[in-house]
Order: C-alpha cells, then sequence, then structure tokens
C-alpha cells in the first residue's frame, strides 16, 4: 500500500462522507462527529490491513526458511554457492 495515495484516497472519502452527511442531517456537529468517527474506523481498517500484511510475509518467510535449501548451518554461503573464481579464493 503506498501511503500517501491511501492518504489521499482517505481524505477523499472522508470529503464525500462529511458532505453526504451534512446533506442528510443539516447539522455540523453531527457531521463533525460522524467523520471522526468514519476517519477512526478508516484508520483501524488500514492497521488491520497492514498487520495482516505483516503476518502472511511473516509466515511466507518462515515457510521458505523451512526448506531443506535455507537449512544450512552457519551464516556464510557454501562455496558451491558461490561463482567458480571466487570460490578458489
Amino acid at each position: 500500500m503506498y501511503a500517501p495515495r491511501v492518504f489521499l484516497s482517505m481524505i477523499c472519502v472522508l470529503l464525500v462522507f462529511a458532505v453526504a452527511a451534512y446533506w442528510q442531517s443539516g447539522s455540523l456537529s453531527a457531521t463533525l462527529l460522524g467523520t471522526i468517527v468514519c476517519a477512526i474506523l478508516l484508520q483501524v481498517g488500514y492497521f488491520i490491513g497492514i498487520v495482516y500484511l505483516v503476518r502472511q510475509e511473516k509466515r511466507q518467510r518462515h515457510h521458505t526458511a523451512d526448506s531443506p535449501l535455507a537449512q544450512r548451518t552457519g551464516d556464510a554461503p557454501a562455496a558451491d554457492d558461490l561463482p567458480a573464481d571466487i570460490a578458489r579464493h
């Protein structure tokens, strides 16, 4: 999710919501309160979406870490993973 696009989209949604709420109720205070509640709900939804994406990425990385190739011990790459001219040195 590209953050500036999300913020711009959120502002547009809140403006449309505020206009519709004011048109429906005619009350500026009810419109302001409803728009604030809507903004909070949008932020909660955005946070839940980010948490979901991070958990999916973590599961995917954990799944690939369990593969036989990733189970090598040690942090240094094995000589057979290096190009031939580097492995000789």
